[in-house]
């Protein structure tokens, strides 16, 4: 088996669930570690980074970060689903929506927001998935959610008489359903809304031009070519603050031990979860300095040469 490690990110097809992607990359790479950070629907393309070897280890500092996408939905139409793959639960025959109406609608979403999520998701309650209950004509009490939108940019704007379109780019927090907030830009505009398109242009701080297709991947793979571009483990968390710890304390730090604030330079702030180097700036893994003491305790330590 091949031991790859770091940050592989793939640039998603249409028709592929989040899985089919890392099974897909199993077979190519002929490996078996391979985790992702943040599942997409099968119709939705883009930015999925796979995380390779003990690169795995790094999953949930990874979904953390904010994501950005690009999304079309189209007014006076509404599914099931909230996307087009759902059954028409209503339909206008005409919307009347001005572009002045949709900036100053999209405007109000910027910030904290609250979200119900949709019943088609993976959520679970009371043990079973929420689309589980869904398909089988269930519909459950759900808890509303608060999420973060950074930025919410009006692309275009298609004032068709019957269902306009409108398009529109987004940075938000983790836990944002695109989906959702299509219906509720809808609701805001008074006229039932459904998502048409959704496209991930950024995820963990990668962007889509940094990735690879499935097909290029494979062409890589076989050239030999892939190692020198895969994202390296320590630079995939680089929102994670960097400190160097003393030479005489590498091996320490390698071992697990608790070190004293005093060693690691330049000082820690309490409280930061950091990644910590040598001297050499040999990635040494994750550390947390405590919130009282400032001494740095390990989360997860990466041993060179594992």
């Amino acid at each position: 088996m091949n031991s790859y490690e770091g940050i592989l990110p793939i640039l998603k097809p249409a028709g592929f669930t989040s899985h089919d992607v890392v099974a897909k990359s199993r077979g190519i790479l002929k490996m078996k570690r391979i985790g992702h950070t943040g599942t997409l629907d099968p119709a939705v393309t883009g930015v999925l980074p796979l995380c390779l070897g003990r690169a795995t280890r790094m999953v949930e500092y990874l979904q953390e970060l904010p994501k950005e996408y690009e999304a079309t939905l189209i007014l006076g139409l509404a599914t099931d689903t909230e996307d087009m793959t759902g059954n028409v639960l209503e339909r206008m025959e005409q919307v009347s929506v001005t572009e002045a109406e949709v900036r100053e609608v999209l405007a109000k979403f910027v910030g904290t927001i609250s979200q119900i999520p949709p019943m088609y998701s993976a959520l679970k309650q009371d043990g079973k998935r929420l689309y589980e209950l869904a398909r089988e004509g269930k519909t459950v009490e759900r808890q509303p959610r608060e999420v973060t939108i950074h930025e919410l940019e009006l692309l275009s704007f298609i004032p068709d008489p019957v269902h306009p379109r409108i398009s529109f780019r987004t940075l938000c927090s983790k836990g944002t359903y695109i989906r959702t907030l299509c219906v509720d830009i809808g609701k805001a505009l008074g006229v039932p809304a459904v998502m048409e398109q959704l496209k991930r242009t950024m995820s963990a701080g990668i962007r889509e031009d940094r990735c690879l297709t499935l097909e290029q991947l494979s062409e890589q793979v076989g050239n030999g070519t892939l190692a020198s571009g895969l994202i390296p483990v320590d630079e995939a968390v680089n929102h994670l603050p960097a400190h160097t710890v003393q030479e005489e304390k590498v091996k320490a730090a390698l071992q697990g031990q608790r070190l004293s604030h005093s060693v690691v330079h330049p000082s820690a702030t309490p409280g930061d979860t950091i990644r910590l180097y040598s001297p050499e700036q040999q990635f040494l893994g994750i550390y947390r300095a405590d919130e009282t003491t400032g001494a740095v305790t390990p989360v997860k330590v990466f041993l060179p040469g594992q």
